[in-house]
């Protein structure tokens, strides 16, 4: 599509140089950026394990790879089984597929394996997994899934802006268990330290002031500065985590459904989130979305509190 658009404003070019009209200048086709980069690759995905169901068919364990390049969320198509294809041709539907983000954008070169379901109250892990029922484990068999992905920042007003699908195609017989979570390449610049000062809407600032760890989880305690002649709400949300064992704590809601306090004109506010995690679980990095730029415009951050 870019490249399209591209050699059309070459033919437009090459017009106005040749035609007699009294038309001295050209419009651009609207939006139109040449130095935008092109589509991402999608997501990537590895299986972890294939072991045999007690109703007679395969449980295929899966991590999931943000190599988009930015912040993004991916689910599998709820319209589109996985399908799984065995090594003598024969394909197989397969209706039990967990293959989402739990609604969280995760970082660019993080990876993950699961995610926090249910309740506040009576949260749950959910695991990544594909089950397929009336196969057997045999060598040559390929998973097949669809699905959409969503990449930037979230806007509350356009929620579905940014989308793309595509599909993975696992080699059952290629299995990855030495993986090292949540990080799986690095990237420049994206993870910041617990004591930054994070950019919000207005020119405000958040900064994390202090954490606290319990047998229970985490306790953050937030600072919003409002430097500018009016008293406003910056709205973070219950910011996730992802640890070392590649799940991310926390479920998700959009932001500006958690009350924040008020911050008054030229002061500050404060306020705590929470989030449930196991106790024997290390190298936590919060995954911390900030109204910034415009209302319910949501920009992402990581910060690193692996040393908690």
């Amino acid at each position: 599509m870019m490249r399209a658009k591209k050699v059309m404003v070459l033919a437009l070019l090459l017009l106005s140089l040749f035609t007699t009209s009294a038309c001295v200048y050209i419009v651009l086709p609207e939006g139109l950026d040449l130095s935008a980069p092109t589509a991402s690759a999608g997501w990537g995905a590895v299986v972890t394990n294939v072991s045999p169901t007690g109703a007679g068919g395969l449980h295929i364990d899966i991590t999931l790879r943000n190599e988009t390049g930015v912040w993004s969320t991916m689910n599998a198509l709820a319209d589109k089984p996985a399908v799984l294809e065995t090594g003598s041709g024969d394909k197989v539907n397969c209706d039990a597929a967990f293959v989402n983000t739990g609604g969280h954008r995760l970082a660019p070169g993080f990876q993950m394996r699961g995610y926090t379901t249910g309740t506040k109250s009576e949260p749950a892990t959910q695991l990544i997994y594909v089950e397929c029922q009336g196969v057997e484990e045999a060598a040559g068999a390929v998973l097949s899934i669809d699905y959409v992905y969503y990449t930037g920042d979230l806007d509350y007003y356009h929620q579905d802006a940014n989308s793309a699908t595509s599909t993975f195609e696992l080699d059952l017989d290629e299995i990855e268990t030495d993986l090292t979570y949540p990080i799986d390449q690095s990237v420049d610049g994206l993870v910041q330290s617990s004591d930054a000062e994070i950019p919000a809407i207005s020119d405000n600032v958040v900064t994390l002031l202090d954490i606290q760890r319990s047998e229970s989880g985490f306790q953050f305690t937030w600072q919003n500065y409002n430097p500018t002649g009016f008293a406003l709400k910056t709205h973070i949300g219950t910011p996730p985590v992802i640890g070392e064992d590649g799940i991310i704590y926390g479920i998700f809601q959009v932001m500006d459904l958690v009350s924040v306090p008020i911050t008054p004109a030229a002061g500050t506010a404060q306020w705590d989130t929470e989030v449930v995690v196991p106790a024997d679980v290390k190298g936590f990095y919060i995954l911390l979305s900030v109204e910034s730029k415009q209302m319910r415009l949501y920009v992402n951050h990581v910060i690193d509190i692996s040393d908690r």
